[in-house]
């Protein structure tokens, strides 16, 4: 009967001293908090319950201040579906992130581009195996199998605020269901947008990164090209008539063209093609006429 009654004993609010209802506490480290008093609360709040009375107090006392500065911001951009979108003020460098469109009474917290510690974004795929009806009306998988995917792109930002330090929503409404999908190209840009704007030192990162991943693939695309025109210029001979050709007969004259004997492990050419080694004296591979051609 103890524990009964204390379920039903009457408790005040912490903070504005009401009674709380049955199904209304909000239980804090040292005290009990209202629903009411709870709605106050930062939505990116995640440690209610471990938090003090004192703690709280100061909380509510910052809503009560960012709710005084929210009607001087003024978006210039925003990022995101839907259910939850990013407001950035760009010309006051601050912004908020809400799931409110009525975002002018919900109160969203305000912060300075200056206290994002970072933000990441994290691109999760989902996949469900397809099936079918076989000639027996069966449900049967596919053979090979195949695959339904879906992309979600999912926003974390990492704050330095004394009240919360992280905030994580899904950037996707509609989720796309291949990295090649125009949906796809789309959020992948908007996500960029994003991290640029609240986060330019991780954006410049990645763009170094891709640059750098480009570079490399264009030095590879320079030496495979190099190494083509090389190729292309050991193709091409001098006929003794003077007419450069790639053929094997000259397009002046109708010679055919002179065969040029080398090493095949390490080129090695011989200056007398009439009187060639038996072993190739720079490496020691036999020398065969027959395959040793250039």
């Amino acid at each position: 009967m103890g524990l009964f009654n204390k379920l039903f004993d009457k408790k005040e609010c912490a903070i504005c001293g009401g009674e709380i209802g049955l199904m209304g506490n909000r239980k804090l480290a040292d005290g009990n908090l209202c629903k009411e008093c709870a709605k106050k609360l930062s939505p990116w709040m995640t440690d209610r319950r471990e938090s003090t009375v004192e703690e709280i107090r100061r909380h509510l006392a910052y809503r009560a201040e960012n709710a005084r500065i929210l009607p001087t911001v003024h978006p210039t951009r925003v990022f995101g579906s839907n259910s939850m979108k990013v407001y950035v003020d760009e010309n006051a460098a601050r912004f908020f992130v809400t799931n409110h469109s009525n975002w002018q009474t919900a109160n969203p917290d305000v912060i300075a581009v200056s206290q994002v510690i970072d933000c990441k974004v994290d691109v999760k795929e989902s996949r469900q195996e397809m099936y079918h009806n076989d000639r027996q009306g069966n449900r049967v998988p596919f053979n090979p199998p195949r695959y339904k995917s879906e992309f979600r792109f999912w926003v974390t930002m990492h704050i330095d605020s004394p009240f919360f330090n992280e905030i994580e929503f899904e950037l996707t409404d509609v989720r796309p269901d291949s990295p090649l999908s125009d949906a796809y190209r789309t959020y992948e840009r908007e996500a960029y947008e994003l991290q640029r704007a609240l986060d330019p030192a991780t954006y410049a990162a990645k763009q170094t990164a891709v640059q750098a991943a480009a570079a490399v693939l264009q030095a590879a695309a320079a030496a495979k090209a190099a190494a083509k025109t090389a190729a292309d210029g050991a193709k091409t001979w001098t006929c003794a008539c003077g007419t450069v050709n790639q053929g094997n007969f000259c397009g002046s004259c109708g010679k055919k063209r002179p065969v040029v004997y080398r090493c095949d492990k390490c080129g090695w050419t011989p200056a007398d093609q009439n009187n060639l080694p038996k072993f190739c004296p720079q490496c020691g591979d036999p020398f065969k006429p027959g395959e040793d051609v250039q």
